[in-house]
């Protein structure tokens, strides 16, 4: 095969974004899953019976419920009674009979307290002979905000912020969170017993453990307050959360509050979980997509963690072994990764996400190197508070930067990669996508031009 031009290899790396997004649609996933005779719903292999003479409702909260319950209003048409579903501000679709709501995201807000009221008052109401559908994608823990009694929206914010201060990880701030919710941990599952629910979940957390995807709604929860008191105390919080939240917890801990649902309980008998979608599988169609346009295509993982500009390099160095030595893979090739990687933000944070700083760091890693493109974007649409999914970069990106007098190296130091790569065609922008599975990489390489 010939070389390819820069400019081919840029338009091939979005074709191939585009092909893994169109992968992890939300309503083209329930379809996948879903399907519907006269008297049952078969949900991937499983068949439930219709209930005779109970109601059939359909819940759930993330940026892709909206889509999800279209998507299921096509196929179970008048057997759904109602419900309702919560999606992020400006992720909406028309929907026939289940009611639409949407909330604040990443940051919770009061509206998203009212939608959590409505979902939990319609759960009570239900009974042994429902069916209650519920459609969960990632940002459905925000969503859907419903403290325990006595503790408000402020307190759990504040909660959350003093958990990532401290240096918590993402499975202690989850203990505590749950311990402070009635929705998280398995109680939304807990709310609609003695119904029957069917979980159909996006997922957006690497490897897809269902007791973190949204906090948990419909999983059980291993955790316990004594857990949650002892994170506390091993950090030192006791005089830094609020009031409330230490009073709930170790009231907990001493048996003064009801546990979240555990494994083994008897309610966990009527719920079913299903992950409908993931990254993996907007990565295989990444791959498929990348054969189609002529190139080798290597799936190198799903679970990229870690510091953003760090991971990155990793990648880079990858390619560039790619392309001078054929190894692991032959050019031209499509290294093709996904997960979710953070950025540690200093004193000096300008305007950008974790997608388009890996693009940036990649643009200066592969400075005046010739076929080598990066790609970083998040399924969602969004990267951080800017309206770009990610951005694509090659060896010329720096060049373009230097004619604009952006010097890619301060921006990349005050965490500014929006602002360096605006006006200059380098960034993705999808609009809402209305999923989320985590972010997708991407890494063209094409042959060594000097061994031609």
């Amino acid at each position: 095969m010939g070389n390819r031009s820069g400019r081919r290899l840029l338009s091939d790396a979005r074709r191939i974004f585009s092909a893994a997004l169109q992968a992890v649609d939300p309503g083209q996933a329930v379809r996948r899953a879903l399907r519907v005779d006269r008297d049952a719903v078969q949900i991937i292999g499983d068949r439930l019976l219709l209930p005779d003479m109970g109601r059939l409702w359909v819940v759930g909260a993330g940026k892709g419920s909206a889509a999800m319950a279209a998507a299921a209003e096509d196929l179970l048409g008048d057997r759904i009674s109602g419900g309702r579903v919560t999606v992020k501000y400006g992720y909406g679709v028309p929907l026939k009979k289940v009611t639409l709501g949407e909330a604040g995201h990443p940051r919770p807000d009061e509206r998203g307290i009212e939608e959590a009221r409505e979902v939990r008052g319609l759960l009570v109401a239900t009974g042994p002979d429902d069916l209650v559908i519920c459609l969960i994608s990632g940002g459905g823990s925000a969503l859907w905000p419903a403290p325990a009694e006595g503790i408000s929206l402020t307190d759990k914010m504040q909660t959350t912020k003093a958990l990532l201060s401290c240096g918590a990880t993402i499975n202690q701030m989850n203990c505590v969170r749950k311990h402070i919710s009635r929705i998280k941990g398995g109680q939304l599952a807990r709310l609609a017993a003695p119904s029957t629910v069917v979980a159909l979940i996006l997922s957006d957390v690497i490897d897809d453990p269902l007791d973190v995807i949204a906090s948990g709604p419909t999983a059980p929860d291993p955790s316990t307050y004594a857990e949650a008191w002892e994170i506390i105390r091993l950090f030192g919080l006791e005089g830094e959360l609020p009031d409330s939240v230490v009073k709930h917890i170790c009231e907990g801990a001493q048996g003064l509050h009801e546990e979240t649902p555990k494994p083994g309980d008897p309610l966990f008998a009527r719920v079913k979980n299903y992950i409908i979608g993931n990254n993996r599988l907007a990565l295989d169609a990444a791959a498929r997509e990348a054969e189609k346009a002529g190139y080798h295509p290597l799936i190198l993982s799903s679970s990229m963690r870690g510091e953003a500009r760090e991971t990155v390099r990793a990648l880079v160095s990858i390619g560039e072994e790619v392309k001078n030595s054929g190894r692991p893979v032959s050019p031209p090739a499509c290294l093709i990764a996904g997960g979710e990687t953070t950025v540690t933000l200093g004193e000096s944070a300008g305007k950008g996400g974790r997608n388009q700083e890996m693009a940036l760091a990649a643009a200066i890693e592969l400075s005046e190197k010739s076929g080598l493109v990066f790609l970083a974007a998040g399924t969602d649409g969004t990267d951080g508070p800017t309206d770009a999914a990610g951005a694509v970069v090659d060896g010329q990106t720096v060049v373009r930067g230097q004619k604009l007098k952006r010097d890619a190296q301060q921006y990349l130091a005050r965490h500014d990669a929006y602002s360096y790569f605006t006006g200059m065609d380098e960034h993705i922008i999808t609009g809402p996508t209305r999923t989320n599975v985590m972010d997708v990489y991407l890494l063209l390489a094409d042959h060594n031009r000097a061994c031609q």
